[in-house]
């Protein structure tokens, strides 16, 4: 009997940076794997807005029910502090997840376990770093130690409440300046819009109190750049990644865009073959 390809239907909630441009190359590029059926931000006008750049009907959703109702899959690029609660009802619902705010994921072990219960996948993009799978292979072997110094311009860090809690005054910054330097989960719970590559190079290793985790800034920084150190019972990894900013969010790497697209196009291109 012959196989037809049958277009994988895809939901995205937020509509900001990431969310949108998946949007986008869905529209452009993706056509023959996969069609938008849903996008859903809390602020609805965002999701109104997109979807009259694309030039699509139907596909805002008024809640997130109806949107995983008329999607396989679901992206999620919103980062809340509902983003668990909304993976959990995806995965519940057997839908599969590709969940940006991995952050979210560092201390929710249990989502994992979801997926595997309802048969369905949860994908996490290697987002703006490099050098993923390199340490998903020393992780079979033992990690003695893991470093993250990331780098980003000021702008990314206005509204921070730590930072103003610990007396940064972001306007009076004139030289590099160390915001942070500590372990990786307290840097996700103070950092939680700008350091997911910590939370998955933690999962990637599987290594995560061999992990410490650098954040500075500089008025000098124009782009956000993530340095790698890995030391192991394989040799040592060190990578650089230095990305350009979305123009949209200046919190957000244009790579993690693309990580999460390729992600999607690798999914959506060797699934979902019916009769």
């Amino acid at each position: 009997m012959m196989r037809v390809q049958r277009r994988l239907k895809i939901g995205i909630v937020g509509c900001g940076a990431i969310g949108g441009g998946i949007a986008r190359y869905i529209r452009k590029r993706l056509k023959k794997d996969c069609q938008l059926t849903g996008l859903y931000d809390i602020e609805y006008g965002k999701a109104e807005r997109l979807r009259r750049e694309l030039r699509l009907r139907g596909v805002e959703k008024s809640s997130l029910k109806s949107l995983i109702q008329r999607c396989d899959l679901m992206i999620e690029a919103v980062n809340s502090l509902s983003t668990r609660s909304i993976i959990y009802e995806a995965l519940a619902r057997r839908r599969d997840v590709i969940a940006m705010s991995v952050g979210k994921l560092l201390r929710t072990p249990g989502l994992f376990r979801v997926a595997r219960k309802h048969h369905c996948h949860l994908l996490l993009p290697s987002g703006a770093v490099a050098g993923i799978d390199a340490i998903k292979a020393a992780a079979l072997g033992r990690i003695r130690q893991i470093r993250l110094t990331t780098r980003k311009p000021l702008e990314s860090f206005i509204h921070n409440p730590y930072l103003k809690e610990q007396g940064f005054e972001l306007a009076c910054i004139k030289g590099e300046t160390v915001l942070f330097d500590g372990d990786v989960a307290t840097c996700v719970k103070f950092f939680p819009q700008n350091i997911n590559v910590a939370a998955t190079i933690a999962l990637a290793s599987g290594a995560q109190d061999k992990m410490r985790v650098r954040i500075v800034t500089s008025p000098d920084y124009k782009n956000n750049s993530h340095e790698i150190e890995v030391i192991g019972d394989f040799g040592e990894i060190t990578t650089l990644t230095e990305n350009i900013v979305c123009p949209e969010n200046p919190k957000t790497s244009y790579l993690a865009v693309l990580s999460a697209i390729q992600t999607l196009r690798q999914f959506c291109q060797r699934t979902y073959i019916g009769t």
